[in-house]
């Protein structure tokens, strides 16, 4: 089985919470990652908007790009309005031969808002759930037909959050729209991340490994405190920093056969976790498991 190695530029840059971020370019974010081991690069706000400018950026680091978020809004606007804004998208990553665009429903969704606490999350229950996933079903073939695959993302402060959530979800929706597998976000929301898998897993197309500080999460007051103040807390890591058994998780997706990218994203204060440090200690982890599970990773 071949596994490939990503990251996403939010060790470096934090879209959300700015004071979160290093002052480096896109070009020395590349060559951090790159000398850790990663071959790819999820896409962040310094990258450019076309091909004809990313290509060259992404051949002199020697990297691909291995996805990137778009901000989906099908529980708040209509089908028409969420293909406008993802067909620029997709004309790009089809133009660099990116795997997927990572869906991340934005909709409802309290995560960007520190105001907001967890436990005031919107909830879509019964038939709110049903129409919502058919909806994204139909969102997902659409984007398949033009030549870009979506990977649905569970996340925390968003109506698919808990594992109930994502087991309704997954139950209402179809194979055209394939699971983003997130362990870091569905141990926050208290799932089973190895049953999650054992459930879903012939729809997960692509894996972000996050770790999460359990101590961190256990502490917060979810009636008084917001996802990002989670974040500011040092609730995620990299893997093998944090609390997650990783070397079960990776066997448990190849007892699978998962094939394809393996993506750390984890979004920390740089000046207590350095990027380059934390990349080359998630890179170091990820090496260990995969081996230890079978997979041969694809340089």
């Amino acid at each position: 089985m071949k596994a490939k190695l990503g990251m996403s530029p939010i060790a470096w840059w934090n879209d959300d919470l700015p004071e979160l971020s290093d002052d480096v370019s896109l070009e020395e974010c590349l060559r951090q990652s790159r000398a850790a081991g990663f071959t790819g690069m999820e896409k962040g706000r310094r990258f450019p908007e076309s091909a004809a400018e990313m290509l060259p950026v992404l051949k002199k680091a020697d990297v691909t790009l291995c996805g990137g978020w778009f901000s989906g809004t099908l529980t708040t606007e209509d089908l028409a309005a969420n293909k406008d804004r993802i067909a620029p998208m997709i004309e790009l990553f089809k133009a660099v031969n990116a795997p997927c665009i990572v869906y991340g429903e934005v909709g409802l969704s309290i995560q960007g808002d520190r105001s907001k606490p967890l436990a005031t999350k919107a909830r879509l229950l019964g038939d709110e759930m049903k129409s919502y996933a058919r909806r994204m079903t139909e969102f997902g073939e659409w984007c398949a037909e033009q030549g870009m695959p979506l990977a649905y993302h569970h996340h925390m402060a968003a109506v698919v959050e808990t594992e109930q959530e994502l087991d309704s979800f997954m139950h209402h929706s179809g194979a055209g729209i394939p699971l983003l597998f997130d362990a870091g976000h569905m141990a926050f929301a208290g799932g089973d991340v190895l049953r999650v898998i054992d459930q879903h897993h012939k729809r997960i197309t692509h894996v972000h490994t996050k770790d999460v500080r359990m101590d961190v999460i256990n502490g917060l007051d979810r009636t008084r405190e917001s996802f990002l103040d989670a974040v500011i807390k040092g609730a995620f890591t990299v893997p093998g920093d944090g609390s997650l058994d990783f070397e079960a998780i990776v066997k448990r997706l190849a007892s699978y056969g998962y094939e394809g990218w393996f993506v750390v994203e984890a979004e920390q204060d740089p000046k207590k976790s350095p990027p380059m440090k934390m990349a080359e200690i998630g890179a170091r982890e990820l090496n260990r498991v995969l081996a230890l599970a079978g997979y041969t990773v694809v340089a």
